[in-house]
């Protein structure tokens, strides 16, 4: 079977999964991952580069989304999402902790358990990097896709459980994060900029990726870099903030960022399955069947938590928390999620918020634990 031929398949048979409507709950694009694990584990192979393409469009394309106003909507609403992120990874990093000591699990598989659990590709990079044990990625595979459907099922879960009025959220919502130009009753029409369209896209691109790979040196000969996740994401926000140069629009039209960002995420949930189905049965016949358990418990209590905080201690808006939240777990497919379940880009603004400090966090977070539990 031809690359190709496997990547459409993963995602034809994937979207089906997805669209089982259980109880009121869809996968939806997260069924590709279901579907990729099962053909990662039977041998099937999407290169890498098709992973990292699939995470810059869809990543990209958040960034042009919540990009518009960005700065003008989180003066004054930016540190609640920004907290979220340190507390998911510090929750996190104490539970790995004592995974290691408790159950004497190795380093390396347990650090990549939480980089799994968690659902943070940049953080399975960096355990990597730091423990340069194959066992950080086999226990990525084990935790990711309990982490991931247990973030895309509570994004779903929570609102039908509270019996929110979406409609009412949406707005509370809007008006939190309303980007100029909504609230703009009347545009200038008297200039059109000339648009760049997908050449703008592919410029922020070009220069999301150089930043993607500055490396940055920390204490004790590590290295910090924002890589495929954080780069092109940083260059969507600069320019869909910016908007326009002079008499020349930056701006990609909303039909192609939607098209561009759904390719991403099943081209990038395609690759990351195939490859986490691979090889972990054997680690999961050594350690037993409490590794997934373990992962469940890194998942579930941070997730719990961080909501709870930021429902009752920073008293955000149902939607700003639950997109803030995936955005302190880098998580993409829990974003696609929530998009469809709130049918407003608007949590696109919370997720950004918070990536970042997620990102510094739990790249450090890898690196002191390989450090410390060595």
């Amino acid at each position: 079977m031809s690359t190709l031929t496997a990547i459409f398949l993963i995602a034809a048979l994937g979207y089906m999964v997805g669209s089982i409507n259980l109880a009121g709950l869809k996968l939806g694009a997260s069924g590709i991952l279901l579907v990729a694990l099962a053909f990662g584990h039977f041998g099937v192979v999407v290169p890498s580069v098709i992973k990292d393409l699939g995470l810059a469009l869809f990543v990209g394309s958040v960034g042009f989304i919540a990009g518009p106003g960005f700065m003008d909507n989180f003066k004054g609403q930016a540190a609640p999402s920004l907290m979220l992120g340190p507390i998911i990874i510090s929750l996190g990093s104490l539970m790995t902790a004592g995974a290691i000591k408790l159950f004497n699990l190795p380093a390396p598989l347990a650090i990549g358990m939480m980089t799994g659990a968690l659902t943070s590709t940049p953080g399975l990079a960096a355990a990597s990097e730091a423990t340069g044990s194959e066992l950080a990625s086999i226990g990525y595979g084990i935790a990711y896709p309990f982490g991931v459907l247990g973030i895309v099922l509570f994004v779903q879960l929570v609102p039908k459980l509270l019996r929110v009025d979406m409609e009412a959220e949406r707005n509370l919502l809007i008006g939190r994060f309303a980007r100029p130009s909504e609230k703009d009753a009347a545009p200038d029409k008297a200039v059109k900029p000339k648009g760049l369209g997908l050449a703008a896209y592919c410029t922020a691109m070009v220069l999301g990726l150089f930043i993607a790979g500055i490396t940055i040196p920390l204490p004790g000969g590590g290295v910090f870099r924002l890589g495929t996740s954080g780069g092109p994401l940083l260059a969507g926000l600069l320019f869909g903030h910016i908007g326009q140069i002079g008499g020349v629009s930056l701006r990609v039209p909303p039909k192609a960022l939607e098209l561009l960002r759904e390719m991403g995420l099943m081209l990038f949930l395609a690759g990351a399955g195939t490859e986490a189905g691979r090889g972990f049965v054997a680690v999961v016949l050594e350690h037993g069947i409490g590794l997934f358990l373990i992962g469940a418990a890194i998942t579930l209590v941070p997730l719990f938590a961080s909501y709870i905080i930021a429902r009752r201690v920073f008293k955000m808006p149902l939607l700003a928390g639950l997109g803030g939240i995936c955005g302190g777990r880098t998580s993409t497919p829990a974003l696609g999620a929530l998009i469809s379940v709130a049918e407003t880009d608007h949590v696109a603004v919370a997720y950004a918020a918070a990536y970042p400090s997620a990102l510094i966090c739990i790249v450090l977070a890898c690196q002191a634990l390989a450090l410390i539990m060595a």
